[in-house]
């Protein structure tokens, strides 16, 4: 089986420019260590860079600096960023949830298994996957024959832990690894722009997560949600810990953004692949979006 340190590197202006590992190691770096609040000569030393190059490269990959990418990784960040999304995401989500032209099938069509082919475990279904680099570390990407069937990030457990969640909730399916195959997902998820057409994306779930998932699809990127926020739009006011459990069933990390929901004391709540890249995630929309709490 590969080794996902040895995967190989994504043609896309995203991940294959110049400098993508080192910014993503930086990015883990500056979570990791986010408590101590490193300078920059600290991070610069990490990269083997000058303090003058390593901020010139993080705010060109990121859209902040060091320093503001550290504020936005903050309890008070989220919580400004919540009070920012109030105005835009009842529309957003109403767009999202309804029409024939709905806003996430601009970028993402999502389709659900049949319950017939729920219940069967995906018998039959042959799955292809790789492991591939991201600006937030490797991950198992699987692919169907009807779309994405998961992408999920290395970071807690590792490959071993992902692909027995893979084979968990595809029972019945055969699961084969094949690099070439996956190899093109990574630029169709972290640069929309390189897309000429909706990203296919399957999911196996419930009717009521499915539908959760359906709305995440309308958060806007450096926007947030909040659990209790998204039950209203789905018209189940006080169903929160029933959205949070739908989150919690999300396989397909990023391109379906449980990481923009968050409790309403502006915590972050749960995540399945972990609440340090939950908080990367953030930030890192936070930058590209300007959608930036005060910073010095």
């Amino acid at each position: 089986m590969s080794d996902p340190s040895a995967a190989s590197t994504v043609d896309t202006p995203l991940a294959g420019a110049p400098g993508f590992e080192r910014m993503a190691r930086a990015i883990r770096w500056l979570v990791a260590n986010r408590e101590v609040q490193p300078r920059l000569a600290e991070l610069a030393s990490v990269l083997g860079l000058s303090p003058w190059h390593a901020q010139r490269a993080f705010v060109r990959w990121t859209g902040l600096t060091p320093k503001q990418f550290l504020a936005q990784l903050t309890l008070e960040a989220a919580k400004a960023r919540l009070r920012a999304s109030e105005s835009v995401l009842g529309a957003a989500l109403d767009v999202g949830l309804s029409g024939p032209s709905r806003l996430h099938d601009l970028f993402v069509r999502l389709e659900a298994m049949t319950p017939g082919a729920y219940r069967a475990g995906g018998a039959g279904l042959e799955l292809r996957f790789g492991v591939h680099p991201t600006p937030f570390g490797p991950a198992l990407f699987v692919q169907s024959p009807r779309g994405l069937a998961r992408l999920a990030f290395l970071s807690e457990g590792g490959l071993e832990a992902a692909l027995a969640e893979a084979r968990a909730d595809w029972p019945l399916s055969r699961l084969i690894e094949d690099p070439a195959a996956t190899e093109a997902l990574p630029a169709a998820v972290f640069d929309p722009g390189a897309r000429d057409a909706p990203l296919r994306v399957l999911v196996k779930g419930s009717e009521f997560q499915v539908r959760v998932w359906r709305a995440l699809l309308g958060i806007p990127e450096g926007a947030v949600a909040t659990y209790g926020g998204l039950a209203a739009a789905l018209g189940v006011p006080g169903a929160s810990r029933a959205v949070g459990a739908a989150c919690g069933r999300n396989r397909i990390g990023w391109l379906i953004p449980c990481h923009r929901v968050i409790r309403e004391s502006g915590a972050l709540g749960g995540y399945h692949w972990g609440l340090d890249l939950k908080r990367a995630m953030l930030a890192f929309e936070a930058g590209r979006s300007g959608a930036l709490a005060d910073a010095a």
